[in-house]
């Protein structure tokens, strides 16, 4: 135990969270009590934190048992091929700069207490039990400033297209949901879970894309309630797709279900309004717009939805439409404890985001969101890091009939773990759509295979 207290001592904390000698020690009293020779003074368990082994996040998810966590946090001399890996032998690191060599090196792991660690590392589970998620029974820990904060999941997915192809399959198998059923435990063990909802609820118009019109039953809520769905963006180009009345009608069926939407309205004010979600005392509020153009653009009189016009289908940028967006992310900032921002944008079949993608997801981290994660492209897009915030412009789709290209048929879930306010995990868990239209966990091989490109188009450190 004594080599682990060391640990912490070579990990300097930052000026808010620094370790004092009285926290590594326990707490004394304090020095303006004096107390009586007749009353014994009692010390207080100093606060714990789970030891994290933290690796790059371009590597394979690694779980070991307790007895390598243990030899490894004693430095102990060992290799990546020991734990199932590739590469060399493993050069662990403690104190300043270990995680900024993690990030730059994948034969690195650093040994750092969990409050530490940054979304830009990985975790490694021990015994089964990922210290960022379940602190409270993971079996390494340290002294540390403080325990941890309430701990809450958010797990985010692409685009849900659950009409066509994807309604006519579903239907034969006698349930509108089945596609969301292999992967709806995984779902609903979130915390929080979102998505993009990409057809509507409703054909009480005639199709206004033609064969790209997408109705899905109503049907489906009870589906996407059952895997656990908080919140649907509606902030998309296929929200309209049967025009008004049934946009309208999609909207009030939403309404009606434990579920809630985002990104359209009966009108702008409604459209551009944040939803707010709570967790234990952490309050999450999530804002969404839709740059594709197709779904009208929400008016004072007109139905449909939050629109910014930019590259590629309705810009230029729009000076306006961008301060809209800004003063909305910046106002529910003052109000909530994390902001997350959900853009429909970019270009279809490209890892690429388009440079306005970049401009409007920098203004909208210094508008005050916490986390960007875009739809739209049908494949896997970069990740952008700006002021130390992720952009994440693309997961892919999550369930589409889009048969026709290895890419549109795979892409990311983000799993992401906040500790109170602070982002301290994210999880880009790969999956492909096979039979049924039915998204299905990728096996090690494949989701490397997905996640290559996707790091290849990122800024560092995922790109490194």
């Amino acid at each position: 135990m004594g080599a682990l207290v060391l640990l912490l001592a070579g990990c300097p904390a930052p000026d808010d969270q620094a370790v004092q000698p009285a926290e590594l020690q326990g707490t004394s009293t304090p020095a303006s009590a004096t107390p009586s020779s007749t009353e014994p003074t009692t010390r207080p368990a100093a606060p714990r934190q789970p030891l994290a082994l933290a690796v790059n996040i371009r590597r394979t998810p690694l779980d070991i048992a307790v007895p390598v966590a243990r030899r490894i946090s004693d430095d102990a001399n060992t290799s990546w091929a020991a734990l199932g890996q590739t590469g060399g032998r493993i050069d662990i690191r403690i104190g300043p700069g270990a995680l900024d060599a993690v990030e730059r090196n994948a034969d690195v792991l650093a040994v750092v207490p969990a409050f530490r660690v940054r979304p830009t590392v990985q975790a490694v589970s021990v015994a089964g039990i990922d210290p960022m998620r379940d602190p409270a029974d993971y079996a390494l820990t340290v002294r540390a400033p403080r325990v941890p904060p309430s701990v809450t999941t958010l797990t985010v997915v692409g685009d849900i297209m659950l009409g066509r192809g994807v309604a006519e399959v579903a239907a034969a198998a006698g349930d509108p949901s089945a596609p969301l059923r292999p992967l709806q435990r995984r779902l609903a063990a979130a915390d929080l879970t979102v998505g993009n909802l990409e057809s509507t609820l409703s054909q009480a118009g005639p199709p206004e894309q033609g064969g790209d019109s997408f109705a899905a039953p109503p049907a489906v809520l009870d589906g996407l309630t059952d895997a656990g769905f908080d919140l649907l963006s509606l902030a998309n180009n296929h929200a309209g797709d049967y025009g008004d009345e049934a946009l309208l009608r999609t909207l009030a069926r939403v309404r009606q279900s434990p579920i809630r939407s985002v990104g359209a309205g009966r009108d702008a004010r409604q459209a551009w309004r944040p939803v707010v979600l709570h967790h234990g005392s952490t309050t999450f509020g999530f804002v969404a717009f839709n740059a594709i153009g197709e779904t009208p653009r929400a008016t004072r009189t007109q139905p449909g939805a939050a629109e910014v016009r930019m590259q590629p289908r309705t810009g230029p940028l729009d000076a306006d439409d961008l301060r809209r967006l800004t003063a909305t992310i910046t106002a529910l900032s003052q109000r909530v404890d994390v902001v997350v921002a959900m853009p429909h944008w970019g270009d279809q079949y490209t890892y690429t985001p388009v440079p306005d993608q970049r401009r409007v997801g920098a203004a909208m981290v210094d508008a005050g969101a916490d986390i960007v994660v875009g739809g739209h492209p049908h494949w896997t897009q970069g990740v952008q890091r700006h002021h130390g915030r992720l952009v994440v412009h693309s997961l892919g789709n999550f369930v589409f009939d889009m048969d026709f290209s290895r890419q549109t048929q795979e892409g990311v879930m983000l799993e992401l773990v906040f500790w109170g306010d602070e982002l301290m995990a994210t999880d880009f868990t790969p999956y492909v759509i096979g039979a049924g239209y039915a998204p299905r966990l990728a096996g090690n091989a494949r989701a490397a295979a997905i996640l290559l490109p996707m790091w290849a188009a990122s800024d560092p450190p995922f790109s490194s």
